[in-house]
């Protein structure tokens, strides 16, 4: 029988993996030991490789980058953890100005071998300050890979990948993906960093979604087999370096293109897409590009608010139809549940 994990039990198999594979690896951050374990994610790691080498941190973000960055470039290699992409943001200098630039300014003769993990997306109530998307923030910076799985089996692989990775990589993690389960393999494996994934194959329109919208899109695609149009759903799982190739071949097939992101889509990761497929496939194109995601406010607190704020899959299915030149349609819409809880279980602090 195939093991079934979550996502968080497969982020916690790559660490303890990694952790027992190589002696220069040590995870950290805020809420590791936990009881929750940052969502699972960290769970019994303390208990079985010691509190040298798995520890919390204090609220003092900006300096435990910078000694991870430091024990990194002297060769250890950290796993940091941020619980917020938010909690992050005081940390900004000694990623974007010290550890993208490291093997740059020295010429390739040293390396940042340091994974930080951060939380994004919606959830609970989180509101403007807890629930921010900022992934094409970094995916903006030169010297940084920036990954974000979004099913247990990428999880597991591309953070082994990430940790053996000599290069920074910020590793971005939606919320909502942390219970779910896929068939991940016991043993270690790697998952590409520079490739995206076709999730399901189509011929009349491609769906692209950035991380936890990828299973927005895979629902889309179901609704519109109901119209007979077939649509090919890829997972970005990687923003920093973009996988050209996968797009554009896709694309080149399609001639059609709906960009989906759970950040905001001004200036975001969806407009970059967008202008490399416009670049390089303006006359196979059949419609323009178009891109869907937040809204250009901070994100709300208040449920009243959260469920106008949020893309869903029919509204997905709608704006596909259109491209492929059909009226809209009054496709299914998720009943009795917030758009900033998946399900009732759900629940805070975090």
């Amino acid at each position: 029988m195939k093991r079934q994990i979550s996502f968080a039990e497969a982020l916690c198999e790559a660490q303890a993996y990694c952790l027992e594979a190589n002696p220069n690896v040590y995870v950290m951050g805020l809420g590791v030991p936990d009881p929750k374990g940052i969502f699972g994610s960290t769970l019994g790691l303390q208990e079985r490789f010691g509190e040298k080498r798995v520890f919390d941190i204090p609220l003092s973000e900006n300096a435990i980058t910078g000694v991870a960055l430091g024990s990194a470039i002297t060769g250890m290699r950290p796993i940091l953890t941020h619980q917020r992409v938010d909690f992050a943001l005081v940390s900004i200098e000694q990623i974007v100005n010290q550890a993208a630039k490291w093997h740059y300014m020295f010429g390739g003769k040293m390396q940042a071998p340091i994974v930080i993990r951060m939380i994004v997306g919606r959830g609970w109530g989180q509101g403007p300050q807890h629930s921010q998307s900022l992934h094409a923030w970094f995916a903006h910076i030169p010297g940084l890979r920036v990954i974000m799985p979004t099913t247990a089996r990428d999880a597991k692989g591309m953070l082994i990948a990430a940790v053996e990775d000599n290069n920074p990589v910020i590793c971005l993690e939606h919320r909502w993906l942390y219970g779910l389960k896929d068939e991940v393999p016991e043993e270690d494996y790697r998952v590409s960093l520079e490739q995206s994934r076709v999730m399901q194959p189509g011929t009349d329109i491609t769906l692209i979604g950035v991380s936890y919208m990828a299973l927005e899109c895979l629902r889309a695609a179901e609704l519109l087999k109901e119209y007979r149009v077939s649509a090919e759903v890829i997972d970005l799982r990687v923003i920093r370096p973009i996988d050209k190739n996968t797009l554009l071949n896709s694309v080149q097939k399609t001639g059609r293109v709906l960009i989906v992101d759970h950040g905001h889509v001004m200036a975001g990761i969806s407009a970059e897409i967008s202008a490399v497929l416009t670049e390089s496939l303006f006359q196979s194109l059949k419609s323009p590009p178009i891109r869907l995601g937040l809204p250009d406010y901070p994100t709300p607190t208040s449920p009243a608010m959260s469920d106008h704020y949020y893309p869903e899959s029919h509204q997905i299915g709608n704006r596909a139809l259109e491209l492929c030149g059909r009226k809209p349609e009054m496709l299914p819409v998720i009943q009795n549940r917030r758009l900033d809880q998946p399900d009732s279980s759900f629940e805070g602090p975090f």
